[in-house]
């Protein structure tokens, strides 16, 4: 009975189970940036730990017992349930799906809002406009500054002479009725005022030995001489002294038959014997010595004349000689009004005679001098060209010596020399009373003003009075110039800063323009509104 209760009664043997393992910490995260606009991120609270599993406590007293028949066997002990895992923090999840990243940095009102943890006002066209005139006032500041400075420092504008009188004046009357040769051609004109007609067909004919002009024009111009010198030797050779020698009396061909090979002639005596006695000789030496053969010499005349204007005129050689140097009374007026500048030129054509360097004196053909204020020039006489003459005289008219050149060509009434010194001279005096002077400005009459460039004008007044000088009908351009200098800044009432011309050329009228009051630098306000 005992045996069998035995059998029939299970003793259990409680189990114990193993420990449970604890759960891995989980690592704190802070993140970067809340899910929340305007929210602080919050620590997330640490994971709380999972309680250890309690082993159950088996009472083998209190173990339920259960009838068992001979057959059965114990059942195997249930397995402990596994701890439930703790659960994870939303925020954690979310941390390890966001890749931490740079930021871009906020603007200063956001950073003061997560600061503060408030949020930023909301903008406002007002609070835009704000914000705007903060930034940009400052700069515009510094901008006017830096425009001012730059103004005041600018360099000033040259000041400059504007004229307010009349640029012109014309003479009352009909133009006058000149003399004019009855064959041939002539032409008549005033330095610096213009022509006063003409006659006959400007056609080109030989012209002789007033061809001289042109060689005498050259020579002075490219080797200047001042008044009262004698300028270059000029070395005298062999075709010289050999050509003076010779006297072709069918073509009436004028030499200096004083020079002789190593002789030295100066450059003064050289244009004196090439205008007043005419020598053919000297003529081409002078070519030589310029140019170094006549050839060269006769393309330089050529092409100064078309310098000059002279479409009418052609050269072949230095003197005159050949009858197929040719022009027009118009073309040589054209040239003499240039050798009316050359002081030295009128010094030398203007004698009735001149001592060569061996002291012999040779009469100028010119017969018009000294008479009349004639200024002589050059007489041009061959059996095929006639009598010509190209001339010129002088007026004074007011404070000015006006200056006339004409040209009077083709005259072939024997004696052809006597000939065309008379219809010469009846043109150079009828010309002479047809120049007048009309009174243009008076003294102190205000003609212009000094322009300072920025607004400033200061009045300049005529320092005497202005005579126009010309003839019936002809009108004069007046201009205003400033004399060659730079106008001062500054300068006090009185100082002469300009001239008033009345006509061009050697005979231009020309009278001094003063300050009529102090002559002041532009202001600051004037340097600062300038423009340009």
């Amino acid at each position: 009975m005992e045996a069998a209760d035995s059998e029939r009664t299970a003793v259990f043997r409680a189990v114990k189970p193993p420990p449970a393992a604890e759960p891995p910490k989980a690592s704190t995260f802070v993140p970067l940036r809340t899910d929340e606009p305007g929210q602080q991120p919050k620590t997330p609270p640490p994971a709380a730990k999972a309680p250890a599993a309690k082993a159950p406590v088996t009472d083998p007293a209190k173990a339920p017992s259960s009838a068992a028949t001979p057959s059965s066997k114990a059942a195997p002990p249930a397995a402990p349930a596994a701890p439930a895992a703790p659960a994870r923090p939303a925020s954690l999840d979310r941390a390890e799906r966001t890749t931490q990243q740079p930021l871009p940095p906020k603007p200063p009102l956001d950073m003061l809002a997560d600061l503060t943890n408030n949020p930023p006002p909301p903008p406002s066209p007002l609070r835009t406009a704000i914000r705007r005139f903060k930034i940009y006032f400052p700069l515009v500041v510094l901008l006017a500054i830096i425009l001012a400075v730059v103004q005041l420092v600018r360099p000033l504008p040259q000041p400059k002479l504007v004229m307010t009188s009349k640029s012109s004046y014309t003479f009352g009357g009909s133009k006058p009725e000149l003399p004019w040769p009855s064959e041939g051609q002539a032409y008549m004109a005033a330095a610096g005022l213009g022509s006063l007609g003409q006659s006959g067909e400007q056609k080109p004919v030989p012209i002789a030995s007033v061809t001289k002009s042109m060689t005498a024009y050259i020579i002075l111009r490219d080797h200047p001489v001042k008044k009262g010198d004698q300028g270059q030797m000029i070395d005298v050779d062999k075709t010289a002294e050999t050509e003076g020698k010779k006297n072709n009396s069918t073509d009436n061909e004028s030499t200096l038959d004083t020079v002789k090979e190593g002789d030295k002639i100066s450059e003064y005596d050289a244009i004196a014997a090439l205008m007043i006695p005419s020598a053919n000789n000297i003529a081409r030496l002078l070519a030589r010595w310029d140019s170094g053969s006549q050839e060269a010499f006769v393309k330089k005349m050529n092409d100064t004349a078309k310098e000059l204007g002279m479409a009418n005129t052609t050269y072949t050689d230095p003197s005159g000689l050949d009858a197929t140097t040719v022009s027009t009374a118009e073309d040589q007026v054209k040239l003499g009004l240039k050798l009316v500048e050359i002081e030295t030129l009128l010094d030398i054509t203007k004698k009735p005679s001149w001592v060569d360097p061996s002291g012999k004196s040779w009469r100028n053909w010119n017969g018009l001098v000294p008479y009349n204020d004639s200024l002589g020039i050059k007489t041009g006489t061959t059996t095929k060209a006639g009598g010509n003459l190209l001339f010129a005289a002088q007026k004074k008219v007011g404070n000015t010596n006006q200056l006339i050149v004409g040209a009077v060509l083709g005259q072939h009434k024997p004696p052809i020399i006597d000939s065309v010194l008379a219809a010469s001279k009846q043109l150079m005096i009828a010309t002479q009373k047809a120049l007048e002077g009309a009174p243009v400005v008076k003294k102190g009459d205000v003609v212009g003003y000094v322009d300072d460039g920025l607004g400033g004008r200061t009045p300049v007044v005529a320092t005497a009075d202005v005579q126009a000088v010309g003839w019936a009908a002809l009108t004069v351009d007046v201009k205003l110039v400033d004399g060659g200098g730079k106008i001062p800044q500054t300068a006090k009432a009185g100082t002469e800063i300009g001239v008033l011309t009345v006509g061009d050329g050697a005979s231009q009228v020309k009278v001094p323009v003063a300050l009529q009051s102090d002559l002041a630098a532009p202001g600051i306000g004037s340097k600062l509104t300038r423009v340009g």
